[in-house]
């Protein structure tokens, strides 16, 4: 088949895009699941949840886009703390099916009350517009907006990398997780540090709906499409990788623009081929540990 180079660059770059929001989404899935071992289902209602309220604060308050990337974060993060204290303590002991049939059971809370509320349709969210118009690369027009999601999505993720694998905070974290009474006798309240973690990696997703929802269509329904795709990439991965769940998201979010390219109605699949291959060959993930 030969393929215009052209359509091809264009298509990179496209999944490249597509593929930092896997990697953002896939990034709180792995903090949660790495240092709580919950499985958060509600991972894709968190972030539909950051969409609607950049939406809301535009439309009800006049707050915009700016305001709300750090707003609609900090908001869900709070959400965040009621749900893990209210709900998810009482099943970190217990097998990981019941931290999923939990958060599964809220996802479907949540997006029912917002579906009563909006409807399914899609709501409008305009990029701002220091963010308006495109950059000629030569080979395509690239919108400036999409510019910046792969921008602001790589350093939060690279960021949030760097806090838990190479600080003194991350080493707390994550020996918390393996050995809590240690830490609690060098003064740690593992509890308090528990529920921010998992505040942190909810506000992670609703950081990604706000990126998101210039992008796409605001709705109640949004978090769904991309939530399985996004498990999938945290498997190939490895559960609970930092840095495996940003190469695996970036790396997908490619292979899957190629695919568009090469045979377009494999595209839809790619990544679950890929997610079953990986497995055959190495269950913990490319960059788990094998157990």
């Amino acid at each position: 088949m030969d393929i215009p180079l052209p359509v091809l660059m264009s298509q990179l770059l496209l999944g490249l895009v597509n593929g930092s929001f896997y990697a953002i989404l896939s990034l709180g899935l792995a903090v949660i699941f790495g240092l709580l071992h919950v499985i958060n289902f509600a991972h894709g209602a968190f972030f539909m949840l950051g969409a609607v309220l950049a939406w809301a604060g535009l439309h009800y308050f006049g707050i915009g886009y700016w305001a709300m990337l750090l707003l609609a974060p900090l908001c869900i993060g709070l959400f965040g703390i009621v749900v893990e204290r209210l709900l998810l303590r009482w099943v970190y002991k217990l097998d990981h099916l019941y931290g999923m049939l939990l958060t599964l059971g809220l996802t479907l809370v949540i997006e029912g009350l917002l579906r009563a509320i909006y409807g399914a349709s899609g709501l409008p969210y305009s990029a701002p517009a220091a963010l308006s118009g495109a950059s000629q690369l030569g080979f395509m027009m690239l919108p400036n907006y999409r510019i910046w999601v792969v921008v602001a999505s790589l350093s939060v993720c690279f960021a949030t990398w760097y806090l838990i694998e190479r600080t003194r905070l991350g080493a707390y974290l994550r020996a918390g997780t393996e050995n809590p009474k240690l830490v609690e006798a060098f003064g740690v309240n593992v509890p308090v540090m528990v529920m921010l973690t998992y505040a942190f990696g909810v506000a992670l997703a609703a950081f990604a709906g706000v990126l998101a929802a210039p992008v796409m269509q605001v709705s109640p329904l949004m978090g769904q499409n991309l939530i399985i795709v996004v498990f999938a990439v945290v498997v190939i991965g490895g559960m609970g990788s930092i840095m495996g769940s940003i190469l695996t998201g970036l790396g997908l979010g490619v292979i899957e623009g190629i695919t568009k390219v090469v045979y377009p109605e494999a595209s839809a699949t790619v990544v679950f081929v890929v997610m079953a291959l990986v497995l055959l060959w190495r269950p913990a993930g490319l960059f788990g540990k094998e157990r």
